[in-house]
């Protein structure tokens, strides 16, 4: 075998591995439509109002100004209108990032 018939076996060879990569990318793409349908979907559902997302951002708002508070340690009370108006920050961006995302 001379090295020309070589190259063509495996330039035939390799043909032959990349047309049954390729059929099997295909056939996996086309399994997969159903699943990415169904996904895709649930991206225009109505989500969550902005009563339901008030509820939730009081709620991690809280949580958040806890950890906060306990972390810190040293709360004295000359700090409440810096934990007051932190509250009420973080509630409203909360509150209107979880309406617009969720």
């Amino acid at each position: 075998m001379s090295s020309d018939d070589k190259d063509k076996r495996q330039a035939r060879t390799t043909l032959i591995a990349l047309v049954v990569v390729l059929a099997l990318v295909v056939a996996a793409v086309a399994l997969m439509i159903p699943l990415v349908a169904e996904s895709a979907d649930g991206l225009f559902s109505a989500g969550m109002g902005l009563k339901d997302a008030a509820v939730v951002a009081f709620f991690v708002t809280i949580a958040l100004l806890v950890v906060f508070a306990i972390s810190s340690g040293d709360g004295l009370i000359g700090e409440l209108q810096y934990v007051l108006g932190g509250f009420f920050t973080f509630f409203v961006v909360i509150w209107l990032m979880i309406a617009w995302i969720f």
